[in-house]
């Protein structure tokens, strides 16, 4: 096939992971050009030679800009755009003040529609080409999610939220409404395009009993879908989830014992685990999502993201709009660093990026197709400006090799180093 574009730049692009082996600027390569067309990546090579080999594709060239993967979010409360950075509250009160009152109004599809594409044009000028999200309860927001998502291009995963306690009135399904409207959104969006659904229990504290096993079932009968949740994201959680549970081992088995522990599950936060949690979701191969700046901005805890590692979980990272602060991968990933920093395991540039890009993508069973720059893969690439403001360019032009002066711009840098975003091999 003969490519539409060819970028050129500083390509890079995953060989092997970075948390393994003794140098994870090993598991990457740099390429001096990639060719795209038809929506894929086609092929890396040197400028010239890439121009010979496609004579009539159109020529982008960023000089030394940093070309790689767009950036994979894998956690997400869409709805929640309006209130991020919301001040001064714990988890359960943030979602009683800020997240459900706000939720409340994604029943007017008018609304839904407005914050749909807002949430997308905002993570698009920062790098990020494919999220996880949460939904509301409310069907149009699913529906106002997909449709902006597809009109766009993009591959996401959205779901339907799912409460049926716990929560104010008219955020409230129920165990049957909940299976029922899912798996009608199932049937209208799963599999469309560039689009994949999500069974969403929002956590076991606002589902009953009934409610997990319907929701158990409906995965039991889509097993294609990824289930998403939260997972011992603060202590006085736990305690609350042991109080509504007092038969469960562990707050893990409020999900397992319903049918909502599986390969495809993704378990958001999972901060406080026990060791029979960590073992199970190791064993079921279970994806585990970091969200660093949600847990330090709301107080939850240091994710083990170096012990995890060494246990052969799977792992995505997430900026958790709008528990997290910001919607930046790069701001994500400069707090996992600092996350990993207070454990005494700081994470280097190669392993932050491969957690931002393929790390998440693999989380959502989608590493075969996104998350890096290979022939093959579906392009969804963003371009790095590596000397963004002055304070970076100073630092960046000290720098020693490509490592360090990445690492200054995930440090410092904000949507000023996003200098161009292609989404299914179109610049968004």
């Amino acid at each position: 096939m003969q490519a539409d574009y060819i970028l050129r730049g500083q390509v890079l692009s995953f060989t092997d992971t970075p948390f393994e082996g003794d140098s994870p600027e090993a598991a990457a390569e740099l390429h001096e050009a990639v060719a795209i067309g038809g929506g894929k990546v086609l092929e890396l090579g040197t400028w010239e030679g890439l121009r010979k080999a496609h004579p009539a594709a159109e020529l982008v060239d960023h000089g030394d800009r940093l070309i790689l993967a767009g950036f994979v979010d894998a956690h997400v409360h869409f709805p929640q755009t309006a209130i991020i950075a919301s001040w001064g509250k714990r988890l359960i009160d943030w979602l009683n003040s800020y997240t459900f009152p706000e939720e409340m109004r994604f029943g007017d599809r008018s609304y839904a529609d407005e914050i749909a594409g807002r949430y997308l044009d905002l993570t698009r000028a920062n790098g990020t080409t494919t999220m996880c999200s949460y939904c509301t309860i409310h069907p149009e927001s699913v529906d106002a999610f997909f449709t902006a998502a597809q009109a766009r291009g993009q591959r996401v995963v959205a779901g339907k939220t799912c409460m049926d306690r716990n929560a104010p009135d008219g955020l409230r399904d129920t165990a049957q409404s909940a299976h029922d409207d899912s798996a009608a959104l199932i049937g209208r969006w799963h599999g469309v395009d560039r689009l994949s659904y999500a069974i969403t229990p929002r956590f076991s504290p606002t589902s009953t009993p009934e409610q997990l096993e319907a929701m158990g079932a409906l995965w039991a009968d889509h097993p294609d879908c990824l289930m998403q949740t939260h997972l011992s994201e603060q202590t006085d959680e736990i305690a609350w989830v042991k109080s509504l549970f007092p038969e469960a081992r562990d707050y893990l088995d409020t999900y397992e014992q319903f049918g909502l522990l599986g390969a495809r599950g993704l378990y958001g936060h999972a901060i406080h685990l026990e060791d029979r949690e960590r073992a199970r979701l190791h064993e079921v191969g279970a994806a585990l999502v970091h969200c660093p700046t949600s847990n330090t901005f709301i107080g939850s805890g240091l994710f083990d993201m170096a012990g995890l590692m060494a246990e052969g979980q799977r792992i995505g990272l997430a900026t958790d709009t709008g528990g997290g602060s910001s919607f930046s991968m790069l701001r994500t990933m400069a707090a996992a660093y600092e996350v990993g920093q207070l454990r005494g395991t700081p994470l280097h540039a190669a392993q932050l990026l491969w957690l931002a890009t393929q790390g998440s993508a693999r989380a959502l069973h989608m590493g075969d197709q996104i998350g890096n720059i290979a022939p093959g893969m579906e392009a969804d690439l963003v371009v790095l400006d590596l000397a963004s403001t002055p304070a970076i360019a100073q630092r960046n032009a000290g720098a020693k090799d490509l490592w360090e002066a990445v690492f200054a711009t995930i440090m410092m840098g904000d949507d000023r180093a996003v200098a161009e975003v292609w989404i299914n091999g179109a610049r968004g």
